[in-house]
């Protein structure tokens, strides 16, 4: 069962992985562009979109452990 959570995960669950990995990688693209170029506005503006990932990366894994725990209870 813990074995194999990916294949038994909850959707919610893997859109919150997927959307904090995207939202991550897109922070971090930008805050490297930004950088390169000397755009510091740039630079500035990709630090909420890391932020927000590793928020809904925390929620995730809240929505993890609350699927675990309810799939022990079984």
């Amino acid at each position: 069962m813990l074995n194999e959570f990916w294949a038994t995960a909850p959707t919610r669950y893997k859109v919150l992985v997927f959307s904090a990995m995207g939202l991550i990688a897109v922070g971090i693209i930008l805050n490297l562009v930004g950088n390169t170029s000397g755009n510091q506005a740039l630079a500035m503006a990709s630090l909420p979109l890391i932020g927000l990932g590793l928020v809904l990366h925390v929620v995730g894994i809240v929505v993890r452990g609350q699927a675990i725990s309810k799939n022990l209870r079984r």
